[in-house]
């Protein structure tokens, strides 16, 4: 406990659970869209609304030269799970803005970035159902910048942290279900950095790094004990990938067979970066197509902050792409 009385992760994180299960969050700036060209910035985006009765959405990213210019070859489509453990920012959260500027200008992409609804009110999977409702109306939008700038057959799902554990566990369920109910959206890779997994047995880089200040144990472990199904401990799929899941086991096995191609990145100083290294072996050893890169320090979500170390991030994921779409 704190000082204060509140246990002490709440304290870290300006949170307060209330009675009735709901979470009281601390206000964090956000951006407006900007979808006026004619304003002197370098990137345009502007709102769709996936479900009005849960409250999602999406924003989407373009370069606004685009709009100016003249019309060239459409660009890949990145679309984007944001973090925070599932319980806190969302997609017009101003940490992302530098991120996401350098995503669309410097692969180049059209950057989809998905709201989904936040636990404890709404736990996994929540976000997951979600994540996949927003794939459907962005196949069968009919928005303008998104038909005439965003090439649909070159789609990548990305996330950080737990938005990487989005992207991981929602192209499980692309993989596994009707892709015809996507078209003409076509899933060409995942891009998992620094994904939010864990378990109940820590790693070596969980104790080494147990109380590291950007992102300590505890934290970790009550981001999942609200986001995971009630009743539920680390173990549970949703948060360890690695456990024995025959669904798990499957849905890799048909990611294997479509020929996705899968980016993993972390940094040393992650807690987690164990778990990243687990999960680039599993899916070795299940025959799905890996690249993964790990740099000696880099914390986590070390993307947002600073932006040359989010610029190198973004040049890793630009090979990628590249690599990926040229195979194509």
């Amino acid at each position: 406990m704190s000082a204060s009385g509140q246990p002490l992760p709440f304290q870290l994180l300006g949170i307060q659970l209330n009675p009735d299960g709901t979470l009281s969050r601390p206000t964090l700036p956000n951006s407006p869209s900007v979808s006026d060209p004619n304003i002197p910035v370098p990137l345009l985006s502007k709102d769709i609304p996936v479900s009005p009765s849960r409250g999602t959405w999406f924003r989407i990213h373009l370069r606004c030269d685009l709009i100016l210019g003249k019309p060239r070859e459409k660009l890949p489509l990145i679309v984007f799970f944001h973090g925070g453990g599932f319980i806190l920012f969302s997609a017009a959260s101003s940490v992302q803005d530098n991120f996401f500027e350098d995503l669309a200008l410097l692969i180049p992409a059209v950057v989809v970035s998905v709201d989904y609804r936040l636990a404890p009110e709404h736990r996994l999977p929540a976000a997951y159902d979600d994540a996949l409702e927003a794939l459907a109306v962005i196949g069968t939008t009919k928005d303008e910048w998104i038909l005439t700038f965003a090439d649909l057959s070159n789609c990548y799902l990305m996330g950080c942290s737990s938005g990487g554990n989005i992207a991981y566990h929602v192209g499980l369920r692309v993989a596994t279900g009707n892709l015809d109910d996507l078209k003409p959206l076509n899933i060409r890779g995942l891009i998992l950095h620094q994904p939010f997994f864990g378990g109940m047995k820590r790693t070596e880089s969980e104790l080494r790094l147990f109380d590291n200040r950007t992102f300590p144990m505890v934290v970790s472990d009550l981001m999942w004990e609200l986001a995971l199904p009630v009743g539920s401990d680390r173990d549970h799929e949703y948060c360890n990938p690695t456990v024995d899941s025959n669904t798990g086991l499957a849905a890799l096995e048909k990611v294997r067979s479509l020929g996705w191609k899968v980016l993993v990145t972390s940094g040393g100083d992650d807690p987690m970066v164990d778990r990243h290294y687990e999960l680039v072996k599993m899916l070795e050893e299940k025959g799905v197509w890996v690249a993964s890169r790990f740099s000696e320090g880099y914390l986590h979500g070390f993307e947002v902050h600073k932006r040359e170390w989010g610029k190198i991030l973004v040049h890793i994921i630009k090979d990628f792409v590249s690599a990926t779409t040229s195979e194509g």
